[in-house]
């Protein structure tokens, strides 16, 4: 076989005018910088390639000139269908004025496209996009008039609707990796993320093009293990080799060798985030964690969760991820975002948006720019400011339950938690809470409708979304809540009783969420919603060893129904429940004498399989008992007067 390795001058001259090219990277991770400096190089001395199409999931720039936006120069870029534009603001500029061509699809989305190009099928169809500015009813993703084909068909499958997202062919790759032998077989074990390198490889290759392949090392040909091959050879036609100043491990890291997966960091969590605002609102955020479960911590505000999540000694409890692949351990931050310490697993992008997409995550914490008074959130687009979308639709569509965060206003706000209060020192000059937002990318009538739990969190007070529109649920102590907040807000959202965020939120120790999480009380797990007219029962978490623990539910649940004289409708929660063998029987019939005696009807739920066939099982002996997947899949069985 031949030698694949030539020179970045070589690789660049394979590019041609015309040229549909696709790039790897997330942020600063993974990202072919060599390349791309050799591409931008060329053109600014022969003025070629020009006229070319970038098609790109993920981010890849620093915001300050490094990444795709080496390629800004006018007419070297004509197209881009991108996921995510806020760190490549000088292409955005240009896109945004109608001088290149641009769409924001959503990052899963295209990470999704690669395969599907990769199959020879004609493009991908899906769910994610419905209702927000990519439906082709509220612009097909366009950035500006500039873009004017259909890359985006609404269609009706099976009596459902969804979206229909155009293939286009590849002509060339520029990918990334760590190690190449001379035939072209590449290996990534220095990199952080393996992202979509072999899809959009096989893309390319099956669409007649070329892949070339950024690495910092060389071996002998045939002397890679074919366990660490990412991209095998067949697919690369070219390899060159990168200075290190062109091939860090992230923009904010020349090289980390707990990012690679291979190595465990300490066990440190380093110091606690300062009280600010950002940690009082990742305080509170912290407060929906699943313990158990699988969650998803956007870039930005939410980053902190994971913070409070390692200093409150959560992080063994719940599975953090990102969108890149990372499954497990702690997400970095900033510069980094993307790249985690001691994961469970790294795995491909693309994976990563099918499990997401299919509803895997408990939960989603996510940045919020600006909110309407029907809760949609708008994180991509503000005025002459393109952020994009990134992997922010997939995410929200599809997170079981889901948490916006951040600040109340913007531009000059400044507060002071401390004392278990907080003090508004300076209020900021800009209204997030606005009656419309300017773009769409969470839906909030669509989350409505499909009852998707849904909370807003800021330093000041939280909202909750329900199917009559944006509730305020709690304000901070300290907090006046018509001057603080409603006189704020471009809407008057729904208020009658409004809670009090916990004070532990707003003093400077732990907070000692753990033993919160892990130890609930009956009298917070059993509590009667009068505003929904439901009890809720919330077993998770809780073990069934013996008669006493049974007895004391059946006297908590007594204690709170029978002051209101009916019998109530019941949505019981059984994650991680764990009912003994020999308590099976005692169990089945302390729900016979509940349903007799208190329950008019009864939803179940958990969101673990193997839990709904168990408790299933157990209690389908006396009844025929349906367990549900969620929370919102038991409350709507419950309206529809389906009981489980």
């Amino acid at each position: 076989m031949p030698n694949k390795i030539v020179s970045l001058s070589d690789a660049a001259a394979l590019v041609h005018s015309g040229d549909t090219v696709t790039t790897s990277g997330f942020v600063g991770a993974g990202v072919p910088d060599a390349l791309l400096k050799a591409l931008g190089d060329r053109f600014a001395e022969e003025g070629e390639p020009r006229d070319l199409t970038l098609l790109f999931a993920a981010g890849q720039g620093d915001g300050k000139g490094r990444g795709l936006d080496r390629l800004s120069a006018p007419g070297q870029v004509r197209r881009i269908v991108g996921g995510h534009w806020g760190l490549i603001p000088q292409l955005g500029a240009r896109a945004l004025k109608g001088e290149i061509e641009g769409w924001n699809f959503p990052q899963g989305v295209i990470s999704h496209l690669y395969r599907d190009i990769a199959a020879g099928k004609p493009g991908t169809i899906t769910h994610v996009g419905l209702e927000t500015f990519v439906d082709p009813r509220n612009g097909g993703g366009r950035i500006s008039a500039a873009a004017q084909d259909e890359l985006i068909e609404l269609m009706t499958i099976g009596g459902v609707e969804r979206l229909f997202y155009h293939a286009m062919p590849i002509h060339v790759a520029l990918l990334r990796g760590s190690t190449a032998d001379e035939r072209g077989n590449i290996t990534m074990e220095r990199e952080a993320l393996i992202l979509d390198n072999l899809a959009q490889a096989m893309a390319a290759h099956n669409s007649g093009g070329v892949v070339i392949v950024q690495v910092s090392d060389v071996a002998a040909g045939g002397s890679l293990c074919p366990r660490d091959v990412v991209i095998p050879a067949a697919l690369v036609d070219a390899v060159v080799v990168a200075p290190p100043e062109l091939h860090p491990q992230t923009y904010a890291t020349q090289y980390n060798r707990h990012f690679t997966g291979r190595y465990k960091a300490p066990a440190d969590t380093g110091a606690p985030l300062p009280l600010t605002d950002r940690k009082v609102i990742a305080r509170r955020a912290a407060f929906e964690l699943p313990v158990g479960g699988v969650v998803n911590l956007g870039i930005g505000m939410p980053e902190g969760v994971a913070a409070v999540a390692a200093e409150e000694g959560l992080l063994s409890h719940v599975t953090l991820t990102a969108e890149p692949g990372v499954i497990g351990g702690q997400p970095a931050s900033g510069l980094d975002f993307g790249a985690a310490v001691n994961t469970d697993a790294i795995i491909a992008q693309n994976q990563q948006f099918d499990f997401y997409d299919g509803g895997g995550l408990g939960l989603a914490c996510l940045g919020m720019a600006e909110v309407d008074r029907d809760g949609s959130v708008n994180v991509s687009r503000f005025g002459p400011k393109l952020a994009g979308a990134g992997g922010f639709i997939n995410i929200s569509q599809n997170a079981r339950h889901l948490v916006f965060t951040g600040t109340f206003t913007t531009g000059g706000l400044s507060v002071e938690p401390g004392d278990g209060q907080l003090r508004i020192l300076s209020e900021g000059r800009g209204r997030k809470f606005a009656a419309t937002v300017e773009q769409v990318t969470f839906s909030g009538p669509r989350a409505r409708r499909l009852r998707q739990p849904v909370l807003y969190v800021t330093e000041r007070c939280v909202f909750r979304l329900e199917p009559e529109g944006l509730r305020l649920i709690e304000v901070a102590p300290g907090i006046d809540i018509e001057r603080d907040v409603l006189a704020l807000m471009g809407f008057k959202p729904l208020v009658d009783e409004v809670g009090t965020m916990d004070p532990r939120i707003f003093t400077d120790a732990p907070m000692g969420l753990r033993d919160d999480l892990l130890t609930l009380g009956l009298d917070r797990r059993i509590v009667w919603d009068a505003s929904k007219e439901i009890l809720f029962v919330n077993l998770a978490r809780l073990t069934v060893r013996r008669q006493s623990d049974i007895d004391a539910i059946r006297d908590r649940i007594a204690a709170v129904v029978s002051p209101l004289g009916r019998r109530v409708d019941v949505v019981v929660n059984y994650d991680q429940t764990r009912i003994e063998q020999a308590m099976e029987h005692d169990w089945a019939a302390l729900v016979d004498d509940l349903e007799q005696t208190f329950y008019a009807r009864v939803s179940r739920y958990s969101t673990s399989a193997f839990l709904r066939r168990r408790i299933g099982h157990t209690l389908e002996r006396r009844r025929l008992a349906t367990i549900h997947d969620s929370e919102a899949a038991a409350e709507a069985a419950l309206h529809g007067g389906k009981g489980g």
